[in-house]
């Protein structure tokens, strides 16, 4: 480990990138504390410690506290997120969107900036939702906005919409100039912010006698336990053996390579349960607004904890997993690419053998990734609403956290590894890239 931050420390490059994204994070955090006008706090905070369990604690762990403090960095980067896995679906579904992917560089521009047109509609409409929600919200009476009415709109939906787009802002420069994904990387953010106040928050239940030692003692080997399955499972892959047709350029005979198709166990990554947590929250939040007992019914019933809840939030993330992996991985197209380049599957004929080859793997991955994103997903939720853990020990939050490790300390071993490879083959360095050769009939040169 020590090798590796001095390792960091010494590749000019990469040091600015890592120093630059921890810039970027503090200032993201400095603007969580910047507080937004029109909004008596204690009534908010009162108001929050009985609506963990509803959007607004989905939207406060992820936003890193920001609804907590009422922040203009209230709505967080969740805008951003949406309207980009929006973007990404409609690029696959609509043929005007699926031109402008397959342009390149020039296209994906486009695509990008449709993606930020649509982060400040959504925004706009949040907002506004938001505003008009914390109108009607308060405990005994006392109302959680100061002075109610479209003034307060406006100044919410101007406000939080700014905050919003400033974030956007900063992730695509952490994408850019930094190390890593930036939206992800700010989500990840959030929630260990988090971390400090559920670890306390379990510390005071254990003191109060409402969680004895032992119990919390087996909470945190779960949670490890649960971890450890996640590292396991999301560094799971599926090797598919590729071979290249050997290729004669007159004398000279170039070999076949043998490669192989990695195809990972999750596809879809953390994206179904974060759909799965949203739709299913809605219901919820709604009846805080409305009274029905329609509203009152379905609240209760899918309240998270309830067997229908678990039941349809299994359902939701079964079908979100296969469906974003069926959006974003076309055998078929693979199939296509592999024959155009000459390489084949080992006992699979090209063309549509090929295609049913991939999609039957690919299928069984899925399968295995939904049930395995389910069971994270709902055996913390189970486990914690039974001793009465904080939101922040559930399994999204730590499939978030590991997901975007992993993916951080990827690129930076990457990157390093360039390092170690150009040190290797440079002459300076007296290293030397030899390749594999083969000569004909003792003429030609070596290749």
């Amino acid at each position: 480990m020590a090798n590796i931050f001095s390792d960091i420390w010494e590749m000019e490059d990469l040091r600015k990138r890592v120093l630059f994204t921890l810039g970027m994070l503090g200032v993201y955090r400095m603007g969580i504390y910047v507080p937004a006008p029109g909004i008596d706090r204690q009534a908010l905070s009162e108001f929050l410690n009985g609506s963990s369990q509803t959007l607004f604690g989905l939207y406060n762990m992820f936003s890193g506290g920001a609804l907590a403090t009422y922040s203009v960095f209230f709505l967080g980067i969740m805008p951003y997120i949406t309207a980009s896995i929006i973007m990404q679906l409609m690029a696959e579904m609509t043929p005007t969107l699926k031109r402008l992917k397959e342009e390149g560089r020039t296209g994906q521009n486009k695509i990008t900036q449709y993606t930020r047109y649509l982060t400040i509609a959504i925004a706009l409409f949040q907002s506004f939702a938001i505003a008009v929600g914390l109108e009607s919200s308060g405990i005994g009476g006392n109302s959680v906005v100061i002075d109610p009415g479209w003034g307060f709109r406006l100044m919410t939906m101007i406000t939080m919409t700014a905050g919003a787009c400033f974030i956007m802002w900063l992730g695509e420069q952490m994408t850019e100039r930094g190390v890593g994904n930036g939206a992800s990387i700010i989500i990840t953010c959030g929630i260990i912010a988090g971390l400090p106040s559920g670890a306390n928050n379990l510390r005071k239940l254990v003191a109060n006698g409402q969680i004895n030692l032992l119990s919390a003692v087996m909470l945190l080997v779960f949670m490890f336990v649960v971890t450890y399955a996640i590292v396991y499972i999301e560094r799971g892959q599926r090797r598919i053996p590729l071979r290249h047709a050997k290729r004669v350029m007159g004398n000279t005979v170039y070999e076949g390579q043998t490669t192989y198709l990695p195809l990972k166990v999750n596809t879809s990554g953390v994206i179904p349960p974060i759909f799965a947590s949203s739709l299913l929250m809605f219901p919820n939040t709604i009846t805080q607004f409305y009274q029905s007992p329609v509203l009152d019914w379905l609240s209760n019933a899918l309240f998270p904890g309830r067997w229908l809840y678990n039941v349809v939030f299994t359902a939701l993330i079964i079908f979100f997993a296969f469906f974003y992996t069926a959006i974003t991985f076309n055998p078929e197209d693979v199939a296509d690419n592999l024959k155009k380049q000459g390489g084949f599957i080992p006992r699979v004929r090209p063309g549509k053998e090929t295609t049913a080859y991939l999609d039957w793997v690919l299928t069984r991955l899925t399968a295995g990734g939904a049930v395995y994103l389910a069971a994270v997903s709902i055996l913390p939720m189970i486990l914690t609403s039974q001793f009465n853990v904080p939101f922040y020990f559930g399994g999204t939050s730590l499939l978030i956290l590991v997901g975007v490790a992993l993916d951080t300390v990827g690129q930076i071993q990457a990157q390093l590894s360039t390092k170690h490879y150009d040190a290797m083959s440079s002459p300076a360095g007296g290293g030397r890239v030899k390749g594999r050769r083969r000569r004909l009939g003792g003429q030609g040169p070596f290749v």
